[in-house]
């Protein structure tokens, strides 16, 4: 596939990436090094520039590379594994309230059939849409700007949930009634203390309660001196998963 004026391109030279659009005029200076435009369109993604690799964007290198940030995104290393747990496919319509900058339901979306998204935050909302729209994503996603324990929902409507708030106990009863039977829900929380305080209030209304972190250590890819890379994603949030129980 020819990379065109306009396209998004996934530039790595050494172990530095760059996502950036391909527009008149453009260069990407690297020390001395220097791609432009000229060198660039026309050329098939996978080709090398130089030192330079042109590469097909993935969405997880759109969000961690493309999306713009108002709050801090929930990761790829989580966002997939969490789309894997709560069991969704095309037949799935998902709840996600507390959507940040939108990282993880444009992972939802790829993977659902409708995702029903809440954000109170304007400015939150706003960027979210944005980071939508600039990479042509969540076209199956209806965004609205409210706190989720404002909005009129029918009972037992959803497939999923994930929720991204700071006290999310506050909702788990209009969560459950929501949800249907035996549906998965999700929650991302910073602190141990607010985990503590979750689980409390989620028995009787969710079962099969588990608590989990992701820990991401990449490696060094140089086959003379394979060895870990000097920094690692370590603690994001924690993870905790249960189903609902009537």
């Amino acid at each position: 596939m020819q990379i065109q004026e306009g396209d998004f391109v996934l530039i790595q030279i050494e172990d530095k990436r760059f996502l950036k659009r391909l527009t008149k005029g453009f260069s990407i200076n690297y020390g001395k090094k220097t791609l432009k435009f000229e060198q660039i369109v026309g050329k098939e993604y996978g080709s090398k520039v130089g030192d330079f690799y042109l590469l097909k964007p993935t969405l997880e290198s759109i969000i961690l590379y493309g999306f713009k940030r108002k709050t801090q995104i929930i990761y790829p290393k989580d966002a997939f594994y969490i789309a894997f747990k709560l069991g969704i496919d095309k037949s799935s319509t998902v709840l996600e309230f507390g959507i940040g900058s939108g990282a993880l339901t444009a992972v939802l979306s790829q993977l659902a059939g409708k995702v029903i998204a809440y954000e109170v935050s304007q400015e939150f909302y706003k960027n979210a849409l944005k980071n939508w729209e600039t990479f042509g994503l969540c076209k199956n996603v209806e965004a609205i700007n409210m706190d989720f324990a404002e909005a009129e929902v029918q009972e037992e409507s959803f497939d999923a949930c994930f929720v991204d708030v700071r006290e999310p106990w506050h909702y788990l009863e209009k969560v459950h009634k929501v949800l249907k039977r035996g549906a998965v829900c999700g929650f991302l929380l910073p602190t141990t203390n607010q985990v503590s305080q979750l689980l409390k209030e989620a028995e009787g209304l969710f079962g099969g309660l588990e608590v989990l972190e992701i820990l991401l250590r990449n490696y060094k890819p140089v086959y003379e001196r394979l060895r870990p890379e000097d920094r690692m994603v370590a603690h994001t949030g924690y993870l905790i998963f249960g189903m609902k129980i009537m």
